[in-house]
């Protein structure tokens, strides 16, 4: 199978539990809730997606053949020393790529496998760590992992339904819209009203990271 990437690099997490930890990020283009295109976002499930992941132009970013070719690709963006090797797959859906292969791939090279998905497709029983970000609109069939990442605020949201999942950590995000100081408001106000939840910034923004 090939895989079409939009690009590759070595930064640290941004988000989430994981944050502050050398990562090689691997952001898959396509998604199935927006094209990626603007003329689409306001007939899209996902409407406020601040990632292109339209093509394989960026940096790192190709059509790789197969998975060996992929995951060589990642180890070089690593670089030296095997200790701590971790990579994320992202999107974009990376689950619209993800395969057997590929995760065959990547635990053969050393690398600990974290994945940022939509939920609407099952994820790679392979995967070592489950991020997911549910989108309101959408069907999540992914409803157990590591974390579920909820951007906020998102009209429609099932706040007591979600809460039923199977996830060991709860964090609530807030949009990064030009509502930016409203909506840091609402999410500080949800998790002070709901303590299973924890706050969560994009913290790679205000580092200047990519």
């Amino acid at each position: 199978m090939s895989y079409a990437v939009k690009e590759m690099f070595l930064t640290l997490q941004g988000e989430g539990v994981n944050a502050g930890r050398r990562a090689v990020f691997v952001r898959f283009a396509g998604c199935n809730l927006w094209s990626g295109r603007e003329q689409d976002r306001a007939t899209a499930v996902c409407r406020f997606c601040d990632t292109d992941f339209v093509g394989t132009d960026g940096l790192g970013g190709a059509k790789f053949a197969g998975a060996d070719a992929l995951a060589d690709a990642a180890l070089g963006f690593w670089g030296e020393g095997s200790e701590g090797r971790f990579v994320v797959l992202t999107g974009g859906e990376p689950m619209l790529q993800v395969d057997d292969a590929l995760i065959e791939a990547l635990h053969a090279r050393g690398f600990e496998i974290a994945i940022e998905s939509n939920g609407t497709l099952a994820v790679h029983p392979g995967i070592d760590w489950v991020c997911i970000s549910p989108k309101a609109g959408s069907e999540v069939v992914q409803r157990s992992g590591d974390e579920l990442k909820l951007v906020w605020p998102q009209p429609g949201t099932d706040i007591d339904a979600i809460e039923g999942w199977d996830f060991t950590h709860f964090l609530l995000q807030p949009l990064d819209s030009a509502a930016a100081e409203a909506n840091h408001a609402a999410a500080i106000a949800l998790v002070m009203d709901r303590p299973r939840w924890r706050l969560t910034i994009q913290t790679h923004k205000l580092l200047g990271l990519r």
